[in-house]
């Protein structure tokens, strides 16, 4: 059982993911508080899309920083343990390096060929999942020592991952603060090789850069790990990230030739349904109903499309009405009209 003070620091943890941080604040308040109860010598956090589960914004502290494009192809391009798109799924979003190879570190291919090159030892994985949908992953580093994460830590970050996950999902929707940065226009292009390397970059695709989130994380590397890790996975892929000026941003990956093209632009209400609806903690069955109600559908139509009695569409929808503060169809238009806006 965990102690008094452990039990205090978690308490804080949970009330600072109460509190309406932004992802940057909310990441910084949250893992230095962690830390305490979890010790770790290097830490990996990223926010993903709830709907593709592609990173949307990504911090590394070394000596992981300068390991991404491998950590990226083992995630994307090889089989191994522990990926975050199968924690994701899992009944267990939380787990170890060694509990998953039974203690054979060199069984994961993550391990050899990267970890402990860094001298890195065993590490904890968590996919930060709330209401069925995933919106960021968590991995605590040790340094390479027989001595991993015991099965009491791995409890503790099993309690506080739901209520990170509840603090990133209020983030999306959060009001931006009155300073942020212009909103950029227009569409730009990212063009990488087989390599992820930069190969050129439009001027409006610099200006959308600026706007990403994890743009202070980028250090000496002219592109942020959200770029990266898109032309990383599967191609061709769209990703949807709300940036610093509040405005909703589409990254869509396509095959040119021997490289590849990130075209970053506005995002679209359609691109934005899904996943706006489910920052607001609607459940699956909710977010169907109010995606259609967004797009003029009728209580009839409703039945109809989804197969469900009258009662149920209200029930639905008086849920869907709570959560987002309105009180009818129109109010509710406006609102979500407005969050796309941002």
């Amino acid at each position: 059982m965990a102690s008094a003070a452990v039990e205090r620091r978690l308490a804080d943890i949970e009330q600072r993911c109460r509190s309406g941080l932004d992802t940057a604040a909310l990441r910084t308040e949250t893992l230095s508080r962690l830390r305490r109860v979890v010790p770790a010598d290097a830490v990996f956090f990223a926010t993903v899309d709830p709907v593709t589960l592609l990173f949307t914004s990504a911090a590394a502290e070394d000596p992981l920083g300068p390991a991404t494009e491998l950590f990226l192809d083992n995630e994307f391009g090889r089989a191994d343990v522990n990926k975050f798109s199968a924690l994701a799924q899992a009944a267990d979003p939380v787990a170890s390096l060694d509990r998953a190879t039974r203690g054979d570190r060199s069984a994961s291919a993550r391990y050899r060929e990267i970890m402990a090159p860094l001298g890195l030892g065993d590490e904890l994985r968590a996919a930060l999942v709330t209401g069925h949908h995933c919106w960021g992953v968590l991995c605590l580093h040790r340094a390479d020592s027989p001595v991993g994460f015991t099965g009491e830590e791995l409890a503790l970050v099993r309690r506080i991952a739901p209520h990170l996950a509840t603090g990133l999902r209020r983030a999306v929707t959060a009001t931006p603060p009155s300073d942020t940065p212009s909103r950029p226009g227009g569409v730009g292009l990212i063009l990488l090789d087989g390599d992820l390397g930069l190969v050129s970059m439009s001027p409006e695709a610099e200006q959308w850069l600026a706007d990403f989130p994890d743009t202070d994380q980028r250090g000496a590397v002219p592109l942020p790990v959200t770029v990266r890790a898109m032309a990383a996975g599967p191609v061709p892929s769209t990703v949807r990230i709300r940036g610093r000026s509040g405005q909703w941003i589409a990254l869509h990956t396509t095959r040119v030739g021997p490289q590849i093209g990130v075209v970053v632009e506005p995002a679209r209400p359609a691109e934005l349904g899904t996943v706006l609806l489910s920052a607001h903690g609607l459940t699956d069955a909710q977010t169907r109903v109010a995606a259609l109600v967004v797009r003029g559908r009728s209580t009839r139509e409703l039945v109809d499309e989804l197969h469900i009695s009258a009662n149920t569409v209200q029930e639905h929808l008086t849920a869907v009405f709570d959560k987002f503060g309105v009180r009818s169809r129109r109010e509710l238009v406006a609102v979500v009209l407005a969050d796309l806006a941002g």
